[in-house]
């Protein structure tokens, strides 16, 4: 979006952060909150975009107000924004995974959706994550050939750019995991898709701990990730970064962790991807 000339800000509920109201994670200078007042992934959007304002609020609408008054931004980013009407949107993308993408198909509370499947008629775009190949869409392609005709489909799968030692902050390469043998942890809505991408490092899983998404860890848990991995024989444990967000100020004492982090890449739809963002961002910047 800066490519194409706008100033964007990200706008985001902040899940599971301790502040209230509208907060600042980030202005244009620095990151003014951690993740435990900010929220992890709010927080994590401001470590990845340094200069970009990211905001949080409840109410995506007043929270929106807010970065543009305070920053002057002329675009903005929702993070899990599709429900909002509230704001009037000129690109709605879609994100659904490869396997299982629906769930069991049901309505909250019985299952995962917020709404039925006709909404897919909304989206700009709909991007196939944790895909295998380019051609790995099929039962999304089904489904927006019924609801969305027309609406491209992409597909997309997340592979590992850095890993770093948490105790030392020392940066390696994703390569520096082939062959270690770990014990993994995550606490995000699709630990399997971790688990894929630490797979593609070539690292040895020993064994494999789930926590609900947005899980805030004790120290006691901690220590007892510690236990199993030694349990296990790994030689450290290994986790996302948004997990890492969550858990920094209790770093591990008696084995190294490690802290894998990726960036979602198109296997398809490149054109279809950029087509769509310069049309939405083609009204000039005020």
């Amino acid at each position: 979006m800066m490519e194409l000339g706008h100033r964007p800000a990200v706008v985001s509920r902040g899940y599971g952060r301790r502040g209230h109201g509208i907060q600042i994670v980030a202005d244009t200078a620095s990151i003014r909150l951690d993740a435990d007042e900010g929220g992890d992934e709010p927080f994590l959007l401001a470590r990845r975009l340094p200069g970009v304002p990211v905001v949080v609020g409840g109410n995506r609408y007043e929270a929106g107000r807010h970065a543009v008054a305070r920053f002057g931004v002329s675009a903005l980013v929702l993070d899990d924004g599709f429900q909002h009407r509230t704001l009037a949107k000129d690109l709605e993308i879609v994100m659904a995974r490869a396997r299982a993408p629906w769930g069991s198909g049901r309505l909250l509370p019985g299952g995962p959706l917020r709404e039925p499947l006709a909404a897919l008629a909304r989206a700009h775009l709909i991007v196939v994550t944790g895909a295998r190949g380019p051609d790995d869409v099929g039962e999304v392609a089904a489904d927006a050939r019924r609801y969305a005709p027309g609406v491209p489909v992409l597909a997309a799968r997340h592979v590992p750019t850095e890993c770093w030692e948490a105790g030392a902050m020392r940066y390696l390469g994703p390569e520096a995991l082939r062959g270690l043998k770990l014990f993994a942890f995550a606490g995000i809505g699709s630990p399997d898709g971790f688990r894929q991408t630490l797979e593609d490092t070539g690292a040895v899983e020993t064994g494999f701990a789930r926590f609900a998404d947005h899980h805030w860890y004790t120290r006691a848990e901690v220590a007892a990730l510690e236990q199993r991995a030694r349990a296990a024989s790994a030689v450290g444990l290994v986790t996302t970064e948004k997990d890492w967000a969550r858990l920094r100020r209790l770093p591990p004492r008696g084995v190294p962790l490690y802290v894998l982090t990726v960036r979602l890449a198109l296997l398809s739809g490149d054109v279809a991807w950029r087509t769509a963002f310069a049309r939405a961002c083609r009204a000039p910047c005020p």
